[in-house]
């Protein structure tokens, strides 16, 4: 059957995509994302990101499968992280780069990675891992996958499983804010409360909106305060502006911010994603101080948001211990990856033994953390 390989996605018809999602496709991995990630240049040119998406067709030209496929010429904005193992290799005298990644860029959520029929795309799989030496690739990642596809990798020979840990926060049929205080610890329900009582008390209120509901101008705020997070730890953000406006054409309804205001002046916003699955908090921003303001509007506002919609969960995110106190439980994520190198192979697979036992030890732990009560 034909593969293809297409170094854009706007060269795909949006409804063959995204028909390969089923009925309740989560965001991330829809048409209008990724190629609004290409269309603004946020992914492409010099971002270390240059698409090669794969697509099979059965024999009547129908699409059938599909990969997010990316040739990498570094490791930003991945968020599995291998900086390691490509400075093993520099000093080894191995060419670690260029590699592929099917993943969704500088987004790490778990989702759907191998698209359409499961076996078709087992058989994309087993094409590239054949291919990687013809192609110059050193190997081919694919991260934060669903626990469908980790079946396929279970049983292919060569491909490595790598586990990380997030905290996300999961709605147990809770009717209002209050009603998930009542099942916290006394110590850790005051604490949350004094919490959201102090940002109140510094005259800040906070407004949502849908993707259609926000004019260029608040458009221009939004982004003015997602580059300042990257801009204050001297980095360059991966988004352009283009992409949040491209974003709110192609998929607005999708789309959630939140705006932290005091008297009238915005100050501060979170933007979500919002799919059938639950509430995905993406970025984050404010161009003042205010103290306790990150937690009210990146976490108790997204948990109020989610119990409002009755989402089943709330992922505000990777990384951050400071979520385990405000509810967030510990999640394990799992991202593959098939090393050619022989030797790499080795080395990494003694490592990523090692590496689970800690995460597993980690997430235990963390689970033993959490501020629910024990009735």
């Amino acid at each position: 059957m034909p593969i293809q390989t297409f170094p854009r996605l706007a060269d795909i018809d949006p409804a063959r995509w995204d028909a390969l999602l089923g009925d309740h496709p989560q965001p991330f991995v829809r048409h209008a994302f990724l190629s609004s990630l290409e269309d603004s240049g946020s992914v492409g040119g010099r971002s270390g990101w240059r698409a090669q998406h794969q697509l099979l067709s059965d024999a009547q030209g129908e699409l059938i499968a599909a990969l997010p496929l990316y040739r990498k010429a570094n490791s930003n904005g991945e968020y599995v992280f291998d900086w390691g193992w490509a400075d093993a290799c520099h000093r080894a005298g191995i060419e670690y780069y260029p590699k592929l990644l099917c993943a969704v860029p500088f987004s790490p959520v778990t989702g759907a990675r191998l698209l359409g029929d499961r076996a078709a795309a087992g058989q994309l799989l087993d094409h590239l891992t054949a291919g990687l030496v013809e192609m110059g690739q050193s190997s081919l990642h694919v991260n934060f996958t669903e626990p469908d596809a980790d079946a396929i990798f279970h049983g292919r020979d060569g491909w490595l499983e790598r586990i990380g840990c997030q905290f996300h926060w999961q709605n147990r049929g809770y009717r209002d804010f209050q009603d998930f205080l009542d099942g916290l610890t006394s110590r850790k329900r005051k604490q949350l409360r004094k919490e959201r009582e102090h940002v109140a008390g510094q005259g800040i209120e906070f407004d949502w909106r849908e993707g259609d509901q926000l004019g260029e101008a608040e458009w221009d705020f939004v982004y003015a305060c997602y580059a300042n997070t990257y801009h204050v730890r001297g980095q360059a953000p991966y988004l352009t502006r283009l992409f949040f406006s491209l974003l709110a054409e192609r998929m607005p309804k999708a789309i959630r911010v939140v705006l932290a205001r005091q008297g009238g002046r915005s100050v501060a916003m979170a933007f979500s994603l919002i799919g059938a699955c639950g509430l995905y908090g993406r970025y984050w921003g404010c161009l003042a101080d205010f103290d306790r303001l990150h937690f009210e509007t990146c976490f108790y506002q997204g948990i109020d948001q989610a119990i409002a919609a009755g989402l089943p969960r709330f992922d505000a995110g990777a990384q951050g211990e400071h979520k385990l106190i405000r509810g967030f439980e510990p999640v394990i994520t799992r991202s593959w990856h098939y090393l050619v190198h022989p030797g790499l192979h080795a080395a990494v697979s003694e490592f990523l033994e090692q590496e689970r036992l800690g995460v597993l030890r980690y997430a235990e732990a963390a689970r033993d953390a959490l501020p629910y009560r024990q009735d």
